[in-house]
Parts: structure tokens; C-alpha cells; sequence
């Protein structure tokens, strides 16, 4: 009886994700046992390879890209399932051709499986599932096929449907994998096992208990040698319609009845819905849009360019759980620490007898969700300090996955993903509806739909962006709190 087998094809196999990325963690998973049986490796790009001097480019690579620590002995192990075709995604001969070369490393099993990633530029999907349909490399002859697409998906919503229409065509939707790093995050998925796992959370997780609840994910980078891409993406294209709206809806869910891909999606899904529009006018009283100083003078940048690097939001979610609480989200470049944080500030005691701090202002119980450094759960409340009277203090309450796991508990993200999509579960991974409801969401914030134009802060580098920012969540009596990278 002849034995399965499957092949991961990685378009684009010479460019940067292949070797900081996608290369490393099949090498990991194969390190844990994690990989199919008989699986091939098949990389495919435009530059000309043997198999042979492609494993040492790449073996060169995850060394120095990829931050593999291994030796000769474990890489040659590793890569005699590395295979190689050049050509080009545009050319349907150099695709029948691939086609013909997975044939043949496919020989003599049953049945013959293929995940196909697209590690290219955005503006190539549309010619690649174009010729991936007519080659029939992804024609479910004998097997399953399956293909993963990295973000961005589209750049708005027409042209997102655009590319949903054209992948439908070739693919049904149970076999796209939409890719999304930060959901393969190991501190990501902790936000499910905290609000589902724990029953001390639910009882307060809500409009009666929440006063607020703040998402940063902040760089200390500037866009460097990706100003290319990033000035015609800006970052609401690149965090917020993805990374921060994804974190949003983990938060904000409903409980779905199961951990199943559709279950959990279908949640995520009903909390974009109930999002509140951003009409004409609204974007500039619940959006702020900020440039670093500097960014004109990256090479590759426009000297004109209008192109946003920071981005703060005010958003509501319209259900009865989070009615009237301001869900703040903030991104950007070039910022003052590399952090990315949930907090989840609750209501003030209703009143104040005792003296925090000397204050008669009373303070707030903190939930912090720490996603990067430090990562962990963090949570913020009131003791009485010795020997005081009735004064009291904030103090905080702490766990580190580094302290309670060890330094090397927390995989690469995409670790996760790659394993999920050999074994074809979704739930990581997005849905095509909820790119839909992305898109309606953010839209508003991006120059080319606002009635008039949002006005461009410029901030300084190493700061935490424009003053406009504190003034978004100022004049609500709030301000901006960050504890896990302190």
C-alpha cells in the first residue's frame, strides 16, 4: 500500500520570509517531530538554482537571516528534502513545469498533498492564483491542496473582494490559509486561555466593570529598508486593519461554544460587525494620523510623501457586553519602546474611603495582557502601605512565561501557523468575511476616502507620538497606560 506524502511549494523561496522565517520553522518542527511524513520541500522563484547550491544559499541564510543556531550534520539532515525549480510565476510554461517536477518527486505515493505559499509581493497574487489555476497545480486529483497568502490582503475593500473573487475561483475557501503572524503568537493565543480558561474574568468582563480598554503595538524602528512598500501601504494598511483589529476581536468576543476554527471565526466576525462606522466628519474626531520626522529623508520616500507611520483610533463596539466603552488602539514607527500591550483598565470604585497615594483621586484595577517584552498577564491593584494609616498604594501582581516556562518556551510564531496549515486547521488563520469587515473599518482612516483631509502630525522619533494622540484619549479624561515594558 503506497504511503502519502506532501509538498510545501514556497513561491518567492529566495526572499527574505524563506530565510528569516518559513525555512527556520520547518526546520524547528521537523526538529520536534511535528512534520508530515515524506514531506518535500520545493521552493520555486525566478532566480536560477540547482537543488543542490539552493540548500547551500539557503543554509547560508538561516544562519545569518534566520538566527538558526545548528550545525553542518543537522542542516544536511534537514535540507535532502529541499528541492528547487526556477522560473517565473508569470510564465504558465514554468508552472507546468514545476508541476511536472512535484510529479516526480511525488512518484509512488498515495495520496500526493500540497500546501502552497505565496511568499511574493502583494501586487503578484493576482498572476499567481491566475496561473496556479490554469497549470492545475492546485487540482485535488489525489489529495488535498491548500495555498497560504500573507498579508496584505488588498488595499481597501474593493480590491480585497477583487482578490477574494479571483482566489474562488480556483480555490474553495476551506482551502485558503490568509496569514496573520501575530495570531500564531504564543501570547496571542494566551488571550483566549485567560478569558475561556479562568472563570473569575467573565463575571467583569464587560460594559458594568470596563471603563476602558487600550492596544499598542509600537516600534522603535523606522521603516527602513522596506520605505518601498511601506510608503504605498502607510500603517493602517499595515497594523491596524490586520494586527490591531485581530487583537481587538480576542478581546471583545462573545465565548463560542467550541474551539473549531468556524466557531471561533464566527465570533471574531460578530465583533467587527458591531463595530460602529466612522461616518463623513468622524475620522477626524476619533482618528489620529502622525509621521516621524525623518521619514521624508528614508531612502526610497518621496520628499512630498503624505504617507501616515503613526495612527491612533477610537472605536465602539455596538453590542450589549461593550456599549459605551472606548476601545483605543494605537500603532506606529519610530517610537519610544518596541511594545505590544492590551490593557484593560476597569471602573473606579464607586467611592473613595480610603487615601491612595495621598490622593483623593482614587485609582483603577489594571488588567495588562503583556504580548511583547516580557510577556505575560499583569495586574494592578490597591494595598495598604505598612505603618501608614489607611494609606494606600498600587501595586502589581505578575506572570512571565520566561519565569514560570523558561527562557525558551515561546516558539516562532509561524511555527504554529505552518503546523496548522500542514494539518488544515483554520482556526489561526482568517476568514474572507472578516477581511470584509476589516476593510469597512478602517477605510475612513485612509486619505484617499475622508471628505477632508486628516491633518499629518509630526512627532519625534523616540517619543510615543504625535500630542494629538493624548489629546484623543485626554479630552475623554483618560490617558495612554503601558506597564510590561517597564
Amino acid at each position: 500500500m503506497a504511503s502519502s506524502c506532501t509538498s510545501f511549494v514556497i513561491f518567492g523561496a529566495t526572499g527574505d520570509l524563506s530565510q528569516r522565517k518559513l525555512i527556520p520553522a520547518l526546520f524547528n518542527l521537523q526538529s520536534k517531530n511535528r512534520l508530515p511524513e515524506n514531506l518535500r520541500i520545493v521552493g520555486f522563484s525566478r532566480t536560477h538554482h540547482t537543488d543542490e547550491s539552493f540548500r547551500e544559499y539557503m543554509w547560508d541564510a538561516v544562519r545569518k537571516v534566520g538566527g538558526l543556531k545548528i550545525t553542518r550534520a543537522q542542516w544536511q539532515k534537514f535540507a535532502s528534502q529541499i528541492h528547487y525549480v526556477s522560473g517565473s510565476l508569470t510564465d504558465l510554461e514554468h508552472l507546468r513545469r514545476l508541476r511536472e517536477r512535484l510529479a516526480e518527486l511525488e512518484k509512488g505515493h498515495s495520496p500526493r498533498n500540497r500546501l502552497i505559499y505565496l511568499s511574493i509581493a502583494p501586487h503578484l497574487y493576482e498572476t499567481a492564483i491566475t496561473t496556479i489555476g490554469a497549470s492545475h497545480l492546485a487540482r485535488e486529483d489525489d489529495g488535498w491542496r491548500r495555498i497560504v497568502i500573507e498579508k496584505p490582503f488588498g488595499r481597501d475593500l474593493s480590491s480585497a473582494r477583487e482578490l477574494n473573487d479571483l482566489i474562488g475561483e480556483v480555490f474553495r475557501e476551506d482551502q485558503v490559509f490568509r496569514i496573520d503572524h501575530y495570531l500564531g503568537k504564543e501570547t496571542v493565543q494566551n488571550l483566549l486561555v485567560l478569558r475561556f480558561g479562568n472563570a473569575i474574568f467573565e463575571p467583569i468582563w464587560n460594559r458594568n466593570y470596563v471603563d476602558n480598554v487600550q492596544i499598542t503595538v509600537a516600534e522603535t524602528d523606522g521603516v527602513g529598508d522596506r520605505a518601498g512598500y511601506y510608503d504605498q501601504s502607510g500603517v493602517v494598511r499595515d497594523m491596524l486593519q490586520n494586527h490591531l483589529l485581530q487583537l481587538l476581536t480576542i478581546v471583545a468576543m462573545e465565548p463560542p461554544s467550541a474551539m473549531d476554527a468556524e466557531s471561533l471565526r464566527s465570533k471574531k466576525v460578530d465583533v467587527l460587525k458591531a463595530i460602529r462606522r466612522l461616518g463623513p466628519g468622524d475620522a477626524q474626531r476619533h482618528g489620529i494620523r502622525g509621521q516621524y520626522r525623518g521619514y521624508l529623508e528614508e531612502k526610497g520616500v518621496p520628499p512630498d510623501s503624505a504617507t501616515a507611520t503613526y495612527v491612533g483610533a477610537r472605536l465602539f463596539i455596538d453590542n450589549w457586553r461593550w456599549h459605551g466603552v472606548p476601545f483605543y488602539l494605537r500603532t506606529g514607527k519610530a517610537l519610544a519602546g518596541k511594545v505590544s500591550e492590551i490593557v484593560v483598565e476597569f471602573i473606579k470604585p464607586p467611592h473613595q474611603m480610603f487615601s491612595p497615594n495621598g490622593d483623593d483621586n482614587p485609582s483603577s484595577n489594571v488588567l495588562s495582557l503583556c504580548l511583547q517584552p516580557n510577556e505575560g498577564v499583569q495586574i494592578r491593584f490597591e494595598v495598604k502601605v505598612p505603618d501608614e494609616g489607611m494609606l494606600t498604594r498600587s501595586v502589581d501582581m505578575e506572570f512571565h512565561y520566561k519565569a514560570a516556562f523558561g527562557g525558551g518556551a515561546i516558539p516562532e510564531a509561524y511555527e504554529r501557523l505552518l503546523q496548522d496549515a500542514l494539518e488544515g486547521e483554520a482556526a489561526l488563520f482568517i476568514r474572507s468575511d472578516q477581511i470584509d469587515e476589516s476593510w469597512r473599518i478602517v477605510e475612513p482612516l485612509l486619505p484617499d476616502y475622508q471628505d477632508e483631509a486628516m491633518p499629518l502630525h509630526i512627532y519625534e522619533p523616540g517619543t510615543w507620538g504625535p500630542e494629538a494622540a493624548d489629546d484623543l484619549i485626554g479630552k475623554d479624561g483618560r490617558s495612554w497606560l503601558l506597564t510590561c515594558g517597564s
